[in-house]
């Protein structure tokens, strides 16, 4: 059984103004990558705050590796880079690292040692002596993740780490993650990086309004919602309007075309795509099957693939819907 890396019962954190976090209970593994989601204002960042020992919780309990959290032997076993970094622009890179080891209570041969590699992977190795305010905001972004990990914690969490990023800046970092995630460090990624955090996280969470509202693999939370093309020839109004009674799938039209192979065409020389949102496979087979019974040609039936940010957008939409209507 996996060790647990984050455990937390029912915690909560409240605010005068009532923001903040109730009643989060999750459970994150050792080595996995967990991925929160939600818009702003929603309390990612209080959560974390929290599980790193930055604010006391209201009420509820939680854990990091078993201890509880704020406790000098959680603290130990973490890293953590906040979306909003400061640094002290008259320190060099390597200076900057080194406040940080001090801070970890680092022994200072471990630290020289520590210090080359890590200015290395975040690529920063030829500028680390290099005053930070000449820094580039990607820059100081990628020595805020080297802070984060000058500890080689088993925990990092880690607020829009890709931020201030360009394309390759943000590749690079991805990569950085994947090579920890296969050594085994446990990672909390908050980012609006949707394809990073699919690409990544092993399970993910959506929270709104402090509540965590879904959770689970992205596997899992896309296969809910899975929209299927059927390519058809023959198809008269009349039989769409006769699947669409006997499946109830609201079968629409979204395009013509002609066929690729001219033999085989109907009678109108055309064929139609045919979209619906279907639960789960079973359900295209047995359409399928109602498309060919009828004498239609079924051309090709495929599942298109959505995407972690199309289904956190609908999720989100929703949400904002049903408060409009309360």
């Amino acid at each position: 059984m996996r060790e647990t890396a984050i455990d937390t019962q029912l915690l909560s954190k409240e605010y005068g103004n009532g923001r903040g976090c109730r009643d989060v209970t999750i459970t994150v593994g050792k080595g996995e990558a967990f991925g929160f989601l939600g818009p702003n204002g929603a309390g990612k960042s209080t959560f974390v705050k929290m599980l790193v020992g930055l604010i006391s919780p209201t009420s509820g309990q939680a854990s990091i590796f078993g201890h509880r959290i704020g406790s000098m032997e959680a603290k130990a076993c973490i890293g953590y880079l906040p979306e909003l970094y400061r640094y002290q622009e008259w320190l060099t890179g390597v200076e900057v690292l080194e406040l940080h080891a001090r801070l970890c209570r680092m022994d200072k041969a471990a630290a020289r040692r520590r210090i080359p590699e890590l200015l290395e992977e975040v690529g920063l190795g030829h500028r680390g002596k290099d005053r930070v305010k000449h820094y580039s905001k990607g820059m100081q972004q990628r020595l805020g993740l080297a802070c984060a990990l000058i500890n080689k914690p088993q925990l990092v969490f880690l607020d829009e780490p890709s931020s201030a990023l360009d394309p390759v800046g943000r590749a690079e970092v991805r990569g950085i993650l994947e090579r920890l995630k296969a050594q085994g460090v446990t990672i909390f990624l908050n980012s609006h990086l949707l394809g990073d955090v699919e690409a990544l996280c092993d399970r993910i969470a959506l929270l709104n309004d402090g509540v965590i509202l879904r959770h689970g693999t992205a596997s899992d939370l896309l296969s809910k919602r899975s929209t299927w093309l059927f390519k058809v020839g023959g198809c008269s109004p009349f039989l769409l309007s006769w699947l669409n009674e006997q499946t109830g799938f609201q079968l629409h039209e979204t395009a013509k075309q002609e066929a690729a192979d001219s033999a085989a065409l109907p009678e109108d020389n055309s064929v139609v795509w045919l979209e619906a949102e279907l639960d789960n496979e079973e359900q295209a087979g047995w359409l399928n099957a109602l498309i060919i019974e009828q004498g239609m040609i079924l051309y090709e039936a495929t599942r298109k693939r959505e995407r972690l940010e199309g289904w956190f957008m609908d999720a989100v939409s929703g949400l904002s819907h049903r408060g409009e209507k309360e």
